[in-house]
């Protein structure tokens, strides 16, 4: 579904990504783990087009997005869910109208037929009807995050990307925000690509970790492999979070 090849990204002189090859297979969830400032978000925004490489390929089911148009890349851009750190609900709407505002803006479908579509993805991330009327400011972390994706979901993406899901969450928080994740891939089919630093999380919910490092990714592949891993860089993350020798 994505394939990055020999991306290069440079900031003022600053050289941000400096070589990076991914593959993330339809159906997977790929987390990509680093420290802050290893270029985790930079590399996201390539994903759906929002900044262009110094040179390398985005290819995206089959199409290499970085020469495209901004006509092109509104197309492409319709087959992504995002799901933001904060969730970035629409704090004048009630969560009904959240998930609503996507088929509003992108479809014809009847009122009766977005309340059908909006209704099918709030009981997918397990939200009662009582929640549709209540506004972001009523809702737990947690909940907020359940909308956020499911107002992501709510036009059949192929791809969704989780922008640093878990950050500021508590364990109990954190697990429910994992189930959803896992709950999209399973029951929607979505290749997942979440950005983060959560070491335990990624831990649940990946196929398959892509660990960037000074502009690379230095190892990739499933979670046992990163355990494994003889990268120096990894093995400073890991011991930071397992107390791993």
């Amino acid at each position: 579904m994505i394939d990055i090849v020999d991306l290069h990204k440079t900031f003022a002189g600053n050289k941000v990504l400096t070589g990076i090859n991914l593959t993330v297979p339809a159906g997977s969830t790929c987390v990509i783990l680093g420290g802050s400032g290893s270029g985790k978000t930079v590399l996201m925004k390539h994903m759906i087009g929002l900044l262009k490489p110094d040179s390398g390929k985005v290819i995206i089911d089959g199409q290499d997005i970085v020469p495209m148009s901004v006509e092109g890349l509104q197309q492409v851009r319709r087959s992504f869910g995002m799901v933001f750190q904060a969730a970035a609900l629409f704090d004048s709407m009630t969560v009904f109208e959240n998930v609503a505002f996507p088929l509003r803006q992108h479809t014809r479908l009847s009122e009766d037929e977005i309340r059908v579509q909006v209704r099918k993805r709030l009981d997918l991330m397990g939200l009662k009807r009582e929640v549709e009327g209540r506004f972001p400011a009523d809702l737990s972390g947690g909940m907020r995050k359940r909308v956020g994706l499911a107002r992501a979901v709510v036009l059949d993406p192929k791809v969704v990307l989780y922008d640093e899901p878990t950050t500021g969450l508590d364990p109990i928080t954190t697990d429910s925000v994992d189930d959803m994740i896992l709950t999209a891939q399973k029951e929607l089919g979505v290749t997942s690509v979440v950005i983060s630093h959560d070491i335990a999380s990624a831990f649940n919910v990946a196929n398959q970790i892509a660990f960037l490092s000074k502009g690379v990714i230095v190892e990739h592949g499933p979670p046992e492999k990163l355990r494994e891993s003889q990268h120096p860089a990894v093995q400073v993350f890991l011991q930071t979070w397992f107390g791993k020798n």
